[in-house]
């Protein structure tokens, strides 16, 4: 089936103007089932050799030259660690991808610091088989201070002892915080306390008190805090022993005992001297962290059933894979594909490490997904290609209608980009039309800053449209797309968080006109839905090309019983454009410089 663009809205007549440059981000004013493998068909040794089947590839190998081993015994880990951060520290649309691994056991003096693309994990079943007596560093330095643009990097399956009783992680979008144990306080703020945006925790344990002092937004699922200091705009918990009451909007806490449906994402471990991946269970009405009490719930795989793809493997290679009964494992690198990879067995795994990039070449989809149970996406980053896709991830093809509740698609820091590495486009970057699905932290962004960035150079329409019935959304990030970031239009659709911008670099008023609307809302509801809830949202403007653009709402949604929010805000930031109202016709407008949010505690 080829994806066209009825997945997503139909887009108006009008055309924006084009923009040739915009401003960089510098201101922001604050259990499966395991699947049995094919069996071996006879050989055709007898045919024509044109006719000859390509032999069947091999699962488990070697991991590649990105992916770093260490024990406690290594020599040199810290002049490792130093050489790759001297290389990504800054380097935030370059070509490095790394993945440091952690083999259980103890290690001292230690100082991991994570530029772009960089992802330390431990290898044990439990974060406390694998301890750094140190620490796993985020900071701004390189960018005088300001984390807004300290993306794509992450830290998994670790025990912290801090050098100075202080873990820092001062992180902005797609940097995942998962299945950590920090044995003192964690700060999540630059040591100069500049700008910040981030952020997500899951599944980890914070002894001490969690300080995010200037992060605007945060949200942590499924773990346990000592504490929490303070909050600036909107800071969302589900499932957090320890978390404070809800309170927003003063302070900002929107707090829910529980998380409905979550799945930990998979991850690479050690059984003795053997890779297996392991497949957290799926949990309803979660609290607390997997892994306290003894072995986590689950299953797992050993690596052979695995294709461990290396960049340069061309599409045709990993749909081969797929075809035999494999699993992916993309280990760090960029791979382009010039067909969409087909994921169509129930419970396959497509895992990636070191933020391994998928580029759709010739405006093809970089991956789609069928309408079957149990289907696990987690740990790579598709970039839009120089030529349009109608979709760049497809979750379930049109009219997908299956129930998947008992064993649901995850997607799990999958994260998407258009623009900034250099000119993409798309339509469209996310459609979910699978039911059931569990999106678990992604972000989907229309790059501001970077290369190939433009009102028309890098244009995409839409963020992420849901289709599919009953899809959760937990910790939800899109940013700057050309008319809607989120449309949801399947029913009883929920999101736990959700953070966003408009397109900083719309070039007027008419460009965003819609129909009678100024601006298209950046979390549509559509007309239909009958139900539908959300908790914990906020969308900011920052207009810097023309800040006299008027946005009329953040969040549109038909007025209905069954359709309810709780804790929305609007932000201006820096009085660069304004916003009317919050949602349809309620809450007060923006006004002003002095970037004070706007909020509706609950709607209707």
């Amino acid at each position: 089936m080829t994806s066209t663009s009825d997945s997503a809205p139909t887009p108006p007549s009008a055309t924006p103007t084009p923009l040739s440059a915009v401003g960089r981000r510098t201101v922001l004013g604050a259990a499966a089932a395991v699947p049995v493998l094919a069996s071996l068909s006879g050989t055709a040794s007898a045919a024509p050799a044109a006719h000859r089947r390509p032999p069947r590839l091999k699962g488990g190998g070697d991991l590649g030259p990105n992916v770093i081993v260490f024990d406690p015994s290594t020599p040199g880990i810290q002049a490792r660690l130093d050489e790759v951060f001297a290389r990504q520290e800054e380097d935030q649309f370059g070509p490095g991808r790394y993945q440091f691994f952690f083999k259980p056991g103890a290690y001292h003096g230690l100082n991991a610091q994570l530029g772009f693309y960089t992802s330390v994990s431990g290898l044990g079943l439990s974060p406390d088989d694998t301890t750094i007596h140190g620490d796993v560093t985020v900071d701004a330095g390189w960018f005088d201070g300001n984390a807004t643009q300290n993306f794509w990097r992450s830290a998994e399956n670790l025990a912290l002892v801090p050098a100075n009783g202080t873990n820092r992680w001062a992180v902005a979008q797609a940097a995942p915080f998962r299945r950590m144990h920090i044995r003192g306080d964690l700060n999540l703020a630059s040591s100069t306390y500049g700008w910040a945006s981030g952020g997500y925790i899951a599944d980890s344990r914070i002894d001490g008190t969690v300080g995010p002092y200037s992060q605007q937004q945060w949200y942590t699922r499924e773990s346990s805090v000592g504490g929490w200091t303070n909050a600036v705009w909107n800071m969302v918990f589900s499932g957090v022993e320890g978390a404070p009451a809800q309170s927003f909007p003063n302070p900002p806490y929107t707090t829910l005992d529980t998380t409905p449906v979550s799945r930990e994402k998979p991850f690479l471990y050690l059984d003795g001297e053997k890779y297996r991946v392991f497949l957290p269970a799926l949990r309803r009405n979660a609290r607390g962290v997997t892994w306290g009490n003894g072995t986590p719930r689950g299953t797992s795989l050993p690596l052979e059933r695995f294709y461990v793809a290396k960049p340069g493997d061309s599409a045709a290679t990993l749909n081969r894979a797929l075809e035999q009964g494999l699993h992916l494992l993309l280990t760090p690198g960029i791979y382009h594909v010039d067909q969409p990879v087909w994921v169509n067995r129930p419970n396959t795994v497509v895992l990636g490490l070191g933020y391994a990039t998928l580029v759709p070449d010739n405006g093809v989809t970089a991956l789609k997904v069928a309408d079957v149970d149990g289907v696990r996406l987690a740990g790579f980053l598709i970039d839009a290609g120089t030529v349009n896709s109608p979709v760049l991830l497809e979750v379930g093809p049109r009219g997908a209608s299956r129930d998947h509740a008992a064993n649901p698609i995850t997607v799990q820091d999958v994260f998407i980009r258009i623009g900034g590495a250099g000119p993409g486009r798309a339509t469209t970057s996310m459609v979910v039309n699978a039911r059931h699905t569990v999106i678990d932290h992604t972000w989907v962004w229309r790059a501001d800053h970077g290369e190939g960035v433009g009102w028309e150079t890098n244009r995409c329409d839409f963020g992420v449209v849901v289709n599919g019935h009953d899809v959760l959304a937990t910790g939800l990030f899109v940013e700057h797309f050309n008319k809607y970031d989120v449309q949801w239009n399947g029913e009883r659709g929920r999101t736990i968080f959700f953070q966003n911008e408009k397109a900083y670099d719309a070039p007027n008023q008419a460009a965003i006109q819609n129909g009678s609307l100024k601006g298209y809302a950046a979390y549509k509801v559509g007309d239909h839905v009958t139900t539908h809830e959300g908790w914990g949202m906020g969308s900011y403007c920052y207009y810097n090309v023309d800040p006299t653009i008027v946005q009329h709402h953040g969040f549109a949604a038909p007025e209905r019983p069954g359709v309810r929010f709780h804790h929305l805000m609007v932000i201006s930031l820096s009085g660069h454009g304004q916003y009317e109202c919050v949602i349809n016709d309620t809450g007060a407008p923006t006004s002003g410089t002095n970037t004070v949010p706007s909020v509706v505690v609950s709607y209707p």
